[in-house]
């Protein structure tokens, strides 16, 4: 499967290394380059925490006060996605003090996807580098990282991709950085294979993503991966999408028909059980709703039902459970049987 199929990008800027994590870390040593003016970092307020962390690790490493270095972008009040307005406008607002704007593709607790052209091309424009947490994104919705303009990109392969929990990542360098030796890249085995075992200390890297390979990958990981690609090379991201955009808006019209009726509804309550909080707009997202339950305690007792019932969703504590059709391999007969069981969970 070409590799440019999922990301949107030339073979030569895509590398397979490491883990998510590991690569936000790796690619904030060269394209993270804080000065005395611009030294902030931009990110959701409400990033994964392992973004979070990593993040406010690489300011303190550079001697930045996270609290000041940190740009946290949130919603508005009573509202649980980030309106993209707000996004472009803390980027004009802040955009001379900020070093790298970095933001998740797909939102992963909301399921929203971010207009990332658009924020890209906002951020680039205030002369920021722009990096992407691809997550919940990679496989899920089509990108174009080389026309975007994107700097650069992480992403794991166990989600979307259904290369096994904590498998092998990815990482996306746009090419224009080839061969930049300004770049401060930690190094090893992204040197030139011809070279690398002449045992000179003299490092010539690869030309490309490969050249940020850190050490020799697994060959177990990457044999689980490259299962998982040949089964998406058996179709493309525009066809997977087409499909997504069909089971997903399925999902989402029984679940309001559900939240309508009575088995939707608490025993004598008027109001839902649950409430959507993932964007409506189908632009605006992948092939997640996230829903938001009445209380902690109803949400881990429906998702409890549903993991007995045999259905593989996500609970978000306190109270949210995350449900996506997958569309590789999810049909619509799976989106009403899910469906039937959360009704009938609630009132188990």
């Amino acid at each position: 499967m070409p590799r440019h199929a999922t990301a949107g990008a030339s073979a030569s800027e895509v590398a397979i290394m490491n883990t998510l994590t590991v690569n936000l870390h790796l690619l904030m040593v060269p394209f993270y380059r804080p000065t005395a003016k611009r030294y902030k970092i931009m990110l959701e307020a409400k990033a994964f925490p392992s973004d979070h962390y990593a993040i406010e690790s690489q300011a303190r490493f550079h001697g930045h006060n996270p609290t000041d270095a940190m740009i946290l972008v949130a919603p508005r009040d009573g509202e649980f996605t980030l309106r993209t307005e707000d996004i472009l406008a803390a980027i004009d607002h802040h955009g001379d003090e900020i070093a790298l704007v970095l933001f998740s593709g797909v939102q992963y607790y909301t399921g929203q996807l971010f207009e990332m052209q658009t924020i890209t091309a906002a951020a680039k424009a205030k002369g920021c580098v722009v990096g992407w947490d691809l997550a919940h994104a990679v496989g899920n919705v089509p990108l174009q990282l080389h026309d975007w303009d994107v700097d650069f990109a992480c992403w794991c392969t166990y989600k979307y991709l259904n290369s096994g929990p904590g498998n092998i990542a990815g990482a996306f360098v746009h090419s224009k950085h080839a061969g930049d030796s300004s770049l401060n890249q930690l190094r090893w085995w992204g040197s030139d294979p011809s070279s690398k075992f002449q045992m000179n200390n003299s490092f010539v890297p690869i030309r490309g993503a490969n050249a940020f390979r850190l050490s020799n990958p697994c060959v177990l990981a990457v044999t689980a991966l490259n299962a998982s690609l040949q089964v998406f090379a058996k179709t493309d991201m525009n066809a997977l999408r087409r499909r997504s955009l069909l089971l997903t808006g399925y999902l989402e019209i029984l679940l309001d028909e559900l939240a309508a009726s009575d088995d939707g509804r608490l025993p004598g309550s008027p109001d839902p059980a649950f409430t959507i909080i993932t964007p409506r707009d189908p632009d605006h997202r992948g092939c997640q709703l996230s829903l938001l339950f009445a209380s902690p305690d109803i949400a881990q007792r429906v998702f409890a039902r549903l993991c007995d019932a045999g259905v593989v969703c996500d609970e978000r504590k306190p109270d949210v459970i995350r449900i996506s059709p997958a569309p590789l391999y999810n049909t619509f007969s799976d989106v009403q049987r899910c469906v039937d069981l959360l009704g009938r969970a609630l009132h188990a």
